[in-house]
């Protein structure tokens, strides 16, 4: 395992399409949900505790060999919005080709054959970590991080928050984000005797309606 591996996978900077994507922020300062940092935070820890935590599962079963195809329909059937299905489907197509020319994997290219159309993006990040020798851990916190990061990222240009409280509020969760990632490996460890059913399916009903919403606006600044 290296650790090494984890910075670049989790690396904003990383081309896997992340930094076109507000995480439902977006829609939430428009809606008035998000107007500063305390608010920020409350956005975040909710996102956290349900998308973070089903991607956070999701990308540490594919680490540890669950079945990718079932892994994908698990995550179709905890993703109730058509537009976050199309946004979740892209975003693993996009990392897909970015792991695949950093980590060279007959696996993955396995993989890609099999889904053409794109796979969603936790199911992807998970089988990028195997191919960079990562343990569930350390995709399961890359999966939570990224629940948190794109929507903290996003308000400092939709809002013009101060980019140290943003990142600020990204500290204060680190708690929360590892239980989080503990309660997400638990979760995937269980899927070997227990199937897809053992992950969790933690919802946020308002981040799917406002998805609905906001892929029907004709001008936004962020794909989600």
């Amino acid at each position: 395992m290296s650790r090494a591996a984890l910075l670049v996978l989790a690396d904003g900077r990383f081309p896997a399409g992340g930094h076109a994507h507000s995480g439902g922020a977006e829609a939430a300062v428009k809606a008035g949900r998000i107007t500063d940092a305390a608010s920020l935070e409350d956005f975040c820890r909710g996102r956290l505790h349900t998308a973070g935590l089903v991607a956070g599962a999701l990308a540490a079963a594919a680490v540890l060999g669950a079945d990718p195809g079932e892994l994908d329909a698990a995550a179709d059937a905890r993703t109730p919005s058509p537009a976050l299905r199309t946004t979740a489907r892209r975003l693993g197509r996009q990392l897909l080709r970015a792991a695949r020319a950093t980590w060279p994997s007959a696996e993955l290219d396995a993989f890609a054959r099999r889904f053409p159309r794109g796979a969603h993006q936790p199911v992807v990040l998970g089988l990028a970590a195997r191919a960079a020798g990562l343990a569930p851990q350390d995709a399961a916190h890359c999966a939570a991080y990224e629940s948190v990061s794109g929507p903290a990222t996003a308000t400092v240009r939709l809002l013009s928050l101060d980019p140290f409280e943003a990142t600020a509020v990204l500290a204060r969760l680190a708690p929360e984000l590892d239980r989080v990632a503990d309660a997400a490996v638990a979760a995937a460890r269980r899927t070997a005797d227990e199937g897809v059913d053992a992950l969790p399916a933690a919802s946020a009903p308002v981040l799917e309606v406002m998805a609905e919403a906001h892929a029907a606006w004709p001008v936004r600044l962020f794909a989600s």
